[in-house]
């Protein structure tokens, strides 16, 4: 027989990861570290198993039945084996209830277990941040009733008590522009409120609660009249009748997590608050949700990049193996460079998130918060596309079929510059969050990152940031001109925070004589910080005319 190829073979999730166990190593205290160790260590392990899997197995979509054989409504889902896995290893690896422990390491553990659970779980991982998002946002509303009656089944360590939770917001007028909600909250003589409405995108329709948005009976126009409402979905085993599920969407990637069209006819549901400004009760999830998002992003990455890393050491070209061909190594090392800005980054903002949910954080670090986690979310978004397309190309023409399961990564990774806020949507967040004093934390933050670091990088992250306030303190700048370079505003912030972090972590590095999280700096920033660009606003005007 005649040469055969050989497969990527993926390394052990947890025990190869060079940079999580850096970050782990550094941020966490011993006895904590220990503790989480084994936690980890399994994801690693079911992880590899995951991989393993389904190069042997035919991967598949959930399935709806929507009536039984003898014409009774039942919407019953047929999910993924992964996915019946998920309760399982989400308790018994507290990925999600760790999260909700009381000290400021809390989200850093929870977000290193997210990272290596992510891939595997074939995005178990959209549900549970919803799930986390609904525990954080009962919480801040303060609505003791519904915390007790919710949040033990959202942060149980047991399987049988486990809720997910959805996020049923979307309405056929759109994703963002939620002012047009159509759902309608009714009250009944009983004093219960009822949901009536329909629901355009609901990813956790397999859950067991939801927070929803509508507007109660009689209140006025736009979105300010919108409540929050919580809604348990299950009558024991059987779905109520108050949720109809008209359809499972059929989408570019995601292809096992259910994602569904619903209609509400009557749901019962509890309001979390005041019945009124419910969008703005949404608000503390959001650090929170784009925070997973980053975070899987990240997750997504580097599986790529490890297995087109292994592959270029099997793949023979030319006599010799494709990691040492100078061209394919310079395109793997490009690569391995963003990737290492985007994981001190999303994890990053990851520790701060926990730091100011748990009273440990500086007075700057939640005005710093509020600004990286925008620039966090839309950047690896976007670089989650680009590496797992370059990724793919590594392989040549197998990364083009569908059986070497590559191209899942390409289509999967499409969905993180869309969930929770587009690019151009957190890009306009990221200016609001400007408003304040959002440049100037960053700018303090990254003055101690660089404290007795890398003077060339130093001179690029300050000639970068210079740029930026120019951009915005310019006079002639009016609005429509700020938000039409809203993006490469925010891509300089995003990447200027990156390279700050990567050379914190160079020089830590360098002490323990290490010399590679330093090679990732000088590549990094040569690609360059700037992403600012001339507007052109006459030019647009004319182009789309």
């Amino acid at each position: 027989m005649g040469f055969l190829q050989d497969a990527p073979q993926l390394a052990h999730p947890y025990r190869s990861d060079r940079l999580l166990h850096a970050l782990l190593d550094r941020a966490l205290p011993t006895a904590r570290r220990a503790a989480l160790d084994a936690d980890l260590d399994a994801l690693g392990d079911y992880a590899l198993m995951a991989w393993q899997r389904a190069a042997v197995t035919t991967r598949r979509k959930p399935v709806l039945t929507p009536w039984d054989a003898w014409g009774r409504r039942v919407d019953r889902i047929e999910l993924t084996t992964a996915w019946q896995e998920g309760p399982g290893i989400t308790t018994r690896h507290a990925v999600l209830a760790s999260g909700h422990e009381n000290h400021e390491h809390a989200r850093l553990e929870e977000f290193a277990r997210v990272y290596l659970y992510h891939v595997a779980s074939e995005f178990y991982t959209c549900p549970l941040a919803m799930t986390d998002g609904a525990a954080t946002a009962l919480k801040a509303s303060g609505n003791q009733a519904l915390v007790e009656r919710a949040l033990p089944h959202f942060l149980s360590r047991d399987a049988a008590t486990f809720w997910l939770s959805g996020q049923w917001m979307t309405e056929t007028h759109g994703g963002s522009d939620v002012g047009h909600t159509e759902t309608q909250a009714r009250q009944g003589a009983d004093g219960q409120w009822r949901l009536h409405g329909r629901k355009w995108f609901s990813s956790a329709v397999v859950g067991e609660a939801a927070l929803a948005l509508a507007r109660p009976e009689g209140a006025g126009s736009g979105s300010a009249a919108l409540a929050l409402f919580y809604v348990e979905t299950m009558d024991g085993a059987a779905r109520k009748s108050g949720l109809v599920i008209d359809r499972l969407k059929d989408k570019l990637g995601t292809h096992e997590l259910p994602t569904a069209e619903i209609h509400l006819d009557g749901l019962p549901a509890w309001p979390l608050g005041e019945l009124a400004n419910g969008v703005r009760q949404v608000a503390p999830m959001l650090n929170v949700t784009r925070t997973w998002n980053a975070v899987c992003a990240v997750a997504s990455m580097a599986r790529a990049i490890a297995l087109a890393r292994d592959y270029a050491g099997r793949r023979q070209v030319f006599g010799r193996p494709l990691v040492e061909q100078p061209l394919h190594a310079q395109t793997l090392a490009d690569m391995q460079a963003e990737f290492e800005g985007a994981f001190a980054l999303a994890f990053e903002v990851a520790q701060l998130l926990g730091r100011v949910e748990h009273g440990a954080a500086a007075p700057h670090e939640a005005t710093l918060l509020r600004l990286l986690t925008p620039l966090a979310k839309l950047w690896t978004g976007k670089l989650a596309v680009r590496l797992c397309s370059e990724a793919l190309e590594c392989f040549g023409g197998a990364g083009y079929i569908e059986d070497t399961g590559l191209p899942q990564l390409l289509r999967d990774a499409q969905v993180y510059a869309i969930w929770e806020g587009t690019t151009n949507v957190l890009a306009l967040d990221a200016l609001r969050a400007l408003a304040g004093d959002g440049l100037g934390a960053l700018r303090g933050a990254i003055a101690a990152w660089l404290q007795d670091g890398d003077p060339h990088a130093a001179f690029a992250i300050d000639a970068a940031l210079d740029a930026a306030a120019s951009h915005l303190d310019a006079p002639s700048t009016d609005r429509a001109v700020l938000e039409a370079g809203a993006r490469g505003l925010a891509l300089t912030l995003a990447r200027s925070a990156a390279a700050a972090l990567l050379a914190r972590q160079a020089m830590r590095a360098q002490a323990r004589g290490d010399a590679r999280p330093a090679a990732a700096l000088r590549r990094f920033l040569g690609h360059g910080l700037l992403r600012l660009a001339d507007t052109g606003m006459d030019d647009t005007a004319l182009l789309l005319g």
